[in-house]
């Protein structure tokens, strides 16, 4: 029986690297993000797996879009019983001094809005049919404000831990469950995006994107029967 699973940031990073990982262990895999573009490299390094793909590209913080890009996918691939929410942005001026309203927006937007778009948008089908997993992509800035974050992205993260505490709190009983996945340092692009970027050697000391993926997977292959509500992981 084929499996669904839908994955926002897919164009790169943890997004990217869940997607290709769930292709491998065969599971259609509807891959959503802002930049076709990304997407279609998403689509490139899967090789033959991509037939196992769809790319929905669009905005996760527009309601309508994510609503159109969920129907693209179930159209294809039929209703989704895994989602992995790994959309995520940053904003160089993240410093309470030069911090935005725009940007505070932007950052929420993404980060917050973004997950619950799409968690309204799966969650009906999978109370229906009793088995769903969601996984969230959080940040161990989720557990405690540190400057290198900064306010929105700390914000955003604290409400995205509490968000995902709510589906377990509601939907377990419905057959759904949710887990955190809340990552230290991880090479991703969203680093290019700090004050000052990391150098080559201090990445290669990070997180990797395969290995945040590989949480993702363990939360989601669990027997039904069990839930990681929250999984904190660090570098070495």
């Amino acid at each position: 029986m084929s499996k669904t699973a839908i994955v926002t940031g897919a164009g790169s990073g943890v997004g990217q690297a869940t997607a290709l990982q769930l292709a491998r262990e065969g599971w259609n895999v509807g891959i959503v993000g802002r930049r076709a573009a990304a997407l279609d490299q998403t689509l490139k390094l899967a090789g033959p797996l991509a037939s196992k793909m769809i790319a929905a590209s669009s905005d996760v913080g527009n309601p309508r879009e994510v609503s159109d890009a969920a129907k693209r996918i179930v159209d294809k691939f039929g209703h989704a019983t895994a989602l992995v929410a790994a959309a995520g942005l940053n904003i160089p001026k993240r410093a309470w001094e030069v911090l935005s309203y725009e940007d505070y927006q932007h950052v929420i937007d993404a980060n917050l809005t973004g997950t619950f778009n799409w968690v309204r948008e799966v969650l009906p089908a999978m109370r229906q049919a009793r088995n769903g997993t969601i996984v969230t992509i959080v940040s161990d800035a989720g557990l405690m404000a540190m400057p290198k974050a900064g306010a929105a992205y700390v914000a955003s993260k604290f409400a995205q831990r509490g968000l995902t505490q709510s589906i377990n709190a509601e939907e377990r009983q419905n057959g759904v469950r949710a887990t955190a996945i809340l990552p230290g340092d991880i090479n991703t692009p969203i680093l290019d995006k700090r004050p000052v970027p990391p150098p080559p050697e201090a990445r290669e000391k990070m997180l990797q994107a395969e290995d945040v993926a590989a949480c993702a997977l363990f939360a989601i292959n669990l027997p039904s029967r069990a839930i990681i509500e929250e999984l904190l992981v660090r570098p070495r």
